[in-house]
């Protein structure tokens, strides 16, 4: 019952993520919102929906292993497992004005997101200084590209022209958007209680569950829009993706998170977890400037690398 309940859960996280972008992105479109505002917001922030629901469901079900192991697993499979599948399936070229801002945000979030782990606890004042560190972030690039549009406002922009924008009523829009959400929400509330009963079923922490299963089943949206992405050629948009998504888990899905539900952290992503999310990223930064392009051998070896942690974690039970 309860795989029944995880495949249910994980179905409904993605399609009601769907839902939600293509309504999203519509209705902007209706509002006259810029391809520049919806690429920097709808598509990293859009493809996070289903994780931003699992955490907080996780969270108020008393799960806070899947609630961090869920935003920690989904960076280390968005760039080694996802990133590492676009580049292996063509080379990702890396636009240098582009990634050295964003780039150096996703770092500076990454080291600070592990130094407020050790301390052992996000309560919900540090969750609101996270948030109000992803507006400021939104607020401040969005006015930089409209004044000086740069190479990093074009990747912006096709990463909205990426998207499904339907031309559909607002009306419409608005109920997609809406159905999506109320999708999300039932369908992360399957996922948790697949999950913590899986978690019960094995003997094993609910945060392997959570680094794991969830992680990678929440991390669908940017799998998908990164393949796609890299198949049309359009590898800056894969790039892209990965990255304004990390930084909105980060900060906004463990924001938001502890804001509603303070969350104390498992030891176990204390003692490795946390550290391989930051080596992950470290490898993103080191590979993306070295020569600005992710080959496909670097892409098949960010592969290996998941695949090597991921079963220490399961050799670890």
């Amino acid at each position: 019952m309860y795989l029944l309940e995880i495949a249910l859960g994980l179905a409904g996280l993605i399609a009601g993520g769907e839902l939600l972008v293509r309504g999203a992105v519509a209705a902007a479109n209706r509002f006259g919102v810029s391809p520049l505002l919806i690429g920097l917001t709808l598509v990293g922030f859009g493809t996070s929906s289903p994780e931003l629901v699992t955490s907080l469901e996780a969270a108020l079900a008393g799960s806070p292993g899947i609630a961090i192991g869920n935003v920690v697993g989904s960076n280390i499979a968005n760039i080694l497992l996802i990133l590492g599948l676009a580049a292996a399936v063509a080379p990702i070229a890396v636009a240098p004005k582009a990634f050295r801002r964003d780039g150096a945000v996703l770092a500076l979030v990454s080291i600070a997101a592990v130094a407020v782990l050790l301390g052992g606890r996000i309560d919900w004042l540090t969750g609101l200084a996270a948030v109000a560190a992803l507006a400021v972030y939104v607020v401040r690039t969005y006015v930089a590209e409209r004044r000086h549009h740069t190479a990093a406002a074009a990747v912006y922009e096709a990463e909205a022209e990426s998207l499904p924008a339907p031309r559909i009523r607002l009306s419409v829009a608005l109920g997609l958007v809406t159905g999506g959400l109320v999708l999300t929400v039932f369908a992360a509330r399957f996922l948790v209680s697949g999950s913590v009963t899986l978690a019960t079923a094995l003997d094993v922490p609910d945060t392997v569950i959570g680094l794991t299963i969830v992680a990678v089943g929440t991390s669908m949206p940017e799998l998908v829009t990164s393949i796609l992405a890299a198949r049309r050629g359009n590898s800056d948009v894969a790039l892209g993706n990965i990255v304004g998504s990390n930084i909105f888990n980060l900060l906004g899905i463990l924001g938001v998170t502890a804001m509603v539900q303070p969350l104390a952290v498992p030891a176990a992503i204390l003692a490795l977890d946390a550290w391989v999310m930051l080596a992950a990223t470290a490898v993103l930064l080191a590979v993306a400037v070295s020569g600005w392009q992710i080959s496909r051998l670097e892409g098949s070896a960010m592969i290996a690398a998941y695949a090597a942690y991921t079963a220490w974690l399961i050799v670890q039970v």
